[in-house]
């Protein structure tokens, strides 16, 4: 027990919250999946550089690839912007973000959408949000 409240206590204090999509791939119950996102706001420099982890969650019977696609709005570069996650891959992208040192102050929303090889889509929205240097 003391080991489990350890660990949900270092997951706090480091900040790797995330945020679920809407269950994506089949509505029969284990045969889905789900793309986690960071939950907090991302708040970032004009001209700064960041990572974020995307991680698609699969319920115990889904097999399938999913592609993955990242989106977002002028100001914000994004790499990759398009990733297939094999069914035997790891489940986590890491994800580079790059604000221009001229992007408009404000908050962006990034898309990341998974489509599967059958099934229904999943998608879900963070936010960056940047300030000046």
């Amino acid at each position: 027990m003391k080991t489990a409240v350890s660990i949900v206590l270092l997951v706090a204090l480091c900040g790797c919250q995330t945020s679920e999509s809407p269950q994506g791939g089949s509505v029969v119950k284990d045969e889905g999946f789900k793309i986690s996102v960071p939950y907090a706001t991302t708040t970032m420099k004009q001209g700064e550089v960041q990572t974020a982890i995307v991680t698609l969650q699969r319920d115990n019977y889904f097999k399938q690839n999913v592609r993955l696609q990242i989106n977002t709005t002028k100001g914000i570069n994004l790499e990759p912007t398009s990733v297939l996650i094999k069914s035997n891959d790891r489940p986590d992208v890491l994800i580079r973000i790059t604000v221009a040192k001229d992007a408009a102050l404000g908050e962006y929303g990034i898309r990341v959408m998974g489509t599967p090889e059958t099934g229904e889509p999943a998608s879900t929205v963070f936010t960056v949000k940047v300030v000046s240097p």
